[in-house]
């Protein structure tokens, strides 16, 4: 039963998430709503996982405080994700990449965070843009209800070009607002940004 109240929680959060586009920037979500994002993207993230240098986190997944950050966190993370979805609904690669390079340089640069709480803040942003794009859905199974990814039956959306160029614009002026990135870290990463697969390198 308490299963089912939270994936009922996670499809709520991201119905109310898939708003127009104001939602980029205006409004915020209740804590509840942030929560409900954070508990789904701590059971998405992996007990092992291994970075291109080969440096291999390992993450308790019995000690989920250890990976945890705080709520206000959270949120901002959630808010960038939001605008990388939007990014990805509107065609803009480049853009919604260095919407997440951003993010995540600012977070490293901040240098408070254990490596598994950088991996948690990156899936933490990957979940908020596969709850948007319509990656995540519900299935029964024996007798429950469980979120799966289903990439194929992601529901078609749309931009129109004036909305296009908003996020393009928020994008630029989020990332001009964050420290510089270097020139390697500007290609399309589309695993990173939630494009393809639910774990992913920062």
């Amino acid at each position: 039963m308490a299963k089912r109240a939270f994936m009922g929680g996670v499809v709520a959060a991201a119905t109310m998430m898939l708003a127009p586009l104001a939602w980029a920037v205006e409004g915020g979500l209740s804590d509840r709503s942030v929560q409900v994002i954070m508990e789904y993207a701590w059971s998405m993230t992996p007990a092992q996982f291994s970075k291109k240098d080969g440096t291999v986190i390992i993450v308790d997944k019995n000690k989920r405080e250890q990976a945890m950050v705080p709520l206000d966190v959270a949120r901002e993370v959630v808010r960038v994700g939001r605008l990388s979805a939007h990014a990805q609904v509107c065609n803009l690669p480049e853009e919604q990449t260095l919407n997440h390079r951003s993010l995540m340089r600012r977070e490293v640069e901040k240098k408070k965070w254990s490596d598994q709480q950088e991996l948690y803040i990156n899936q933490l942003h990957l979940t908020t843009v596969m709850l948007l794009t319509g990656k995540i859905k519900l299935v029964e199974k024996d007798g429950d209800k469980e979120v799966v990814i289903d990439e194929k039956q992601a529901p078609q959306q749309t931009c129109t070009e004036e909305q296009k160029q908003k996020v393009r614009d928020l994008i630029a002026a989020y990332v001009k607002t964050g420290p510089a990135l270097a020139s390697n870290e500007k290609g399309a990463d589309p695993a990173a940004t939630g494009a393809t697969a639910p774990v992913e390198q920062k």
